[in-house]
């Protein structure tokens, strides 16, 4: 089984010619790669999508151990975890993998190599499509389906879809919506997003989809259906 086809990895990493060369790499290799040079950003990012985190322990606002008790802490499915750190040390390995760290890499290191373990890593633990009942959206491939019907999106409607799904039942405000689809510090208006999303809710109907699937919260922002059976 090809692991490339579903998976996204989030590099958590604050020196961007490290993080460039990874990301540049795992993209190479048919994953998709995102990046954060923050524990901040990094939190914002795990609010999509995530397969694995590749997580350096000493970034600017904190500890990377930090984010490490968080993510194994989650109930739901979550993203596998490789170290990437300057420390060496084997207390220090012997702390994340116990924490649940799944692998340890210490710089310095080739990206050819990280990319080698991260594969390794995802074929011990196989990527679960995100999904409501009768809705799929696959990351990398950026294909969306309703009951097998192929859902035509633009690149934003992927997007919002992705980031919604993600969380069925949690409310992104239209701030964090700029901030995870455009980027941060985009400046965008509320009715913009709003006639994309009423885009997106019309092709979802057009698949056979339900059209309270993504619910609006006054006020607010947007939510998907955490109810919704097919």
């Amino acid at each position: 089984m090809s692991v490339a086809v579903q998976s996204t990895v989030l590099v958590v990493e604050d020196e961007p010619a490290i993080a460039e060369s990874i990301a540049y790499a795992l993209r190479r290799a048919e994953l998709d790669a995102r990046q954060a040079g923050t524990l901040e950003r990094a939190r914002e990012e795990l609010e999509r999508p995530t397969d694995l985190l590749l997580l350096d322990l000493m970034l600017p606002d904190g500890s990377g151990f930090d984010l490490i008790s968080e993510v194994t802490s989650r109930s739901e499915k979550r993203p596998a975890i490789i170290v990437l750190s300057s420390r060496d040390a084997e207390s220090d390995r012997v702390k994340a993998l116990e924490m649940g760290a799944d692998d340890y890499v210490v710089k310095p290191f080739s990206p050819r190599e990280v990319v080698a373990r991260v594969k390794a890593v995802l074929r011990r633990a196989p990527v679960v499509e995100r999904s409501e009942p009768g809705l799929r959206v696959i990351q990398a491939t950026r294909r969306a389906t309703y009951a097998g019907h192929e859902l035509e999106l633009t690149r934003v409607e992927f997007d919002l879809l992705a980031l919604l799904s993600s969380t069925p039942g949690h409310v992104f405000s239209r701030t964090s919506i700029i901030d995870l689809v455009w980027g941060a510090g985009f400046a965008l208006s509320d009715r913009t997003i709003d006639s994309h999303i009423k885009a997106l809710r019309r092709e979802i109907t057009r698949a056979g989809g339900p059209a309270g699937l993504i619910e609006t919260v006054r006020g607010v922002g947007y939510r998907m259906s955490g109810g919704h059976e097919a």
